[in-house]
């Protein structure tokens, strides 16, 4: 079991927080850590949805699993709720493991980016997977949530697809928006 956090980053203008929509598809390209060309692009699920499991399945719920080539048994990915990712990064942190590319090798557990973190790496998802490596994150355009320092709610139509969005604040008079927008995927 290995886990893996998506971080993104974002220039964030006259907005309080941007979230990660737990209850919507997220998109993530994923491939087999065993061999250099076994990928699955673009696959979609549903973080608040598990997969059905036959009867006897030994394997915990899981969100997404493939069957790579030659392979037995389904290599499968789990999305953490706050209680998993803090309890899978205890276990690391007690092991004294350090990320793979996260710098300094501290991790926090996943969060909403605010207007403090402007142009930093937040984590926002844990993923737990078997047998697959996640490496790309893409946005469809209704995974996010932006709350406006006036209070407002953006939670329909903010597509980051495109790396920027933006909207007004018609309440507070206030301009909003989310600018080079990226993200990566570590894993710990």
């Amino acid at each position: 079991m290995v886990l893996f956090i998506l971080c993104i980053k974002a220039e964030l203008d006259g907005v309080e927080t941007l979230s990660l929509l737990k209850n919507t598809n997220l998109c993530f390209s994923v491939r087999n850590p065993l061999s250099d060309f076994e990928t699955r692009e673009k696959v979609v699920f549903n973080p608040s949805e598990t997969l059905e499991q036959d009867e006897g399945d030994r394997e915990p719920p899981h969100h997404f699993a493939v069957k790579w080539e030659g392979s037995k048994k389904f290599s499968t990915l789990i999305i953490l709720d706050e209680e998993g990712s803090k309890s899978a990064l205890k276990k690391i942190k007690k092991k004294g493991k350090k990320g793979k590319n996260s710098g300094s090798g501290e991790v926090d557990v996943p969060r909403d980016v605010t207007s403090d973190d402007n142009g930093g790496y937040v984590p926002v998802l844990a993923m737990e997977c078997r047998g697959m490596e996640p490496y790309a994150f893409h946005p469809m355009g209704n995974d996010f949530k932006v709350i406006s320092e006036g209070g407002a709610v953006f939670d329909e139509d903010v597509d980051l697809s495109e790396g920027d969005w933006g909207d007004y604040d018609e309440e507070n008079d206030l301009a909003v928006g989310v600018n080079e927008f990226e993200s990566k995927i570590i894993a710990v």
